[in-house]
């Protein structure tokens, strides 16, 4: 909005020129979405309050959990708050990438709502069906596959994608297979933050991580000489998505003030289902999927622990009679929790580790 507003006074002052400015713009996002969700936070834990929307807890997870039922849950309203707001202010408004990343986020989060609105007032920890909330995540991921088949808006046939560490190849799918692929990324990533949700701070520190580096290549793909000068695609006007990120990681930031051992308030499905999509969607607008699997590879291994979990209990049924385990308990987090980490420990290694996937992303920069 002020992108449109603002830069036209120039005349009368030369300052309102810095709102033309990519970077001005992205401090002013994350700043901007920073303070809202310090602002609002409050305000809306005393409304989840109200509502009494606690949490849900598994029975069969770490006793140490059990405390946390009753804690306001569907926090994940405060982050869409803030980075949507904080996007509509800052970001250029006609662009495809903005509009998308900001439907991407308000579709999963109602999907998200949903889920947990289900939750509280059933009282049961599992929510929408399964099935019911994966088909939700295909519906958008095949309309925008479709979309962007349809629809391309950019300089690159739109069934290529980039490959990490190799800048004079790229990934080209059959066409419709490639809208299976956008719709597995969305599904896919969308999950796998879900299932990460599951500790104090933990897949809001991961999300602002991970936001933020996709915040970093959305500048350098958007600018012609940065992504010539590294092996990119340049995609024109991509470096709008920054905004959407840097606003997305100061959301989470901010939500994480509140949602920091002991949490106030959880996020739940509502901010788990946004982020992900959110996150998913703009690596496939950036065409940098498989740099997903780098930047969130603490994503990937949660989501992994739980399909080789389920896979091998099954398996071992079926051919023993009894079902085994891999680990102590699924997702990856609480297998470390029985084996005795506290919380807050598991919750810090793991930022650690969410920092060096992502300094592995960027290094694949100038491995090309």
């Amino acid at each position: 909005m002020l992108y449109h507003l603002l830069p036209q006074f120039s005349d009368v002052h030369i300052l309102f020129n810095v709102f033309r400015y990519l970077t001005f713009r992205a401090a002013g996002a994350v700043v901007t979405a920073l303070i809202l969700a310090f602002v609002l936070g409050p305000m809306t834990i005393r409304w989840l309050s109200r509502l009494r929307v606690g949490q849900v807890v598994r029975t069969d997870g770490p006793e140490s959990h059990l405390q946390k039922a009753g804690t306001p849950t569907m926090g994940g309203t405060l982050i869409i708050m803030a980075a949507g707001i904080s996007t509509l202010l800052w970001a250029e408004l006609t662009n495809w990438y903005t509009g998308i990343a900001l439907l991407a986020l308000v579709w999963m989060g109602l999907l998200g709502f949903l889920d947990d609105y289900l939750k509280v007032v059933q009282g049961r920890s599992r929510g929408l069906v399964a099935r019911y909330k994966m088909a939700g995540q295909l519906i958008f991921g095949l309309g925008l596959g479709f979309f962007l088949v349809l629809r391309p808006f950019w300089p690159v046939p739109p069934n290529w994608t980039m490959v990490p560490f190799f800048a004079d190849y790229v990934a080209m799918f059959w066409v419709p297979a490639y809208v299976v692929f956008v719709a597995m990324v969305v599904a896919g990533t969308s999950n796998a933050v879900n299932l990460t949700d599951g500790l104090d701070g933990l897949a809001a520190g991961l999300t602002a991580i991970s936001a933020a580096t996709f915040g970093i290549f959305a500048y350098l793909i958007g600018r012609f000489d940065t992504s010539g000068y590294l092996g990119l695609f340049h995609l024109p006007g991509a470096g709008e998505l920054s905004i959407f990120a840097v606003a997305l990681a100061g959301a989470a930031l901010g939500f994480l003030w509140f949602n920091a051992h002991p949490a106030s308030v959880f996020m739940g499905d509502t901010g788990s289902l946004a982020l992900g999509g959110a996150i998913g969607v703009m690596a496939i607008l950036l065409k940098v999927e498989f740099l997903l699997v780098i930047v969130g590879g603490v994503f990937v291994a949660e989501a992994a622990s739980v399909i080789l979990q389920t896979g091998y209990f099954k398996y071992t049924a079926r051919k023993y009679g009894t079902g085994r385990r891999v680990f102590r308990m699924a997702p990856l987090h609480h297998h470390f929790e029985k084996i005795g980490w506290a919380e807050s420990k598991v919750v810090i290694r793991f930022w650690i580790l969410g920092i060096l996937f992502a300094m592995i992303g960027f290094s694949t920069l100038k491995i090309r």
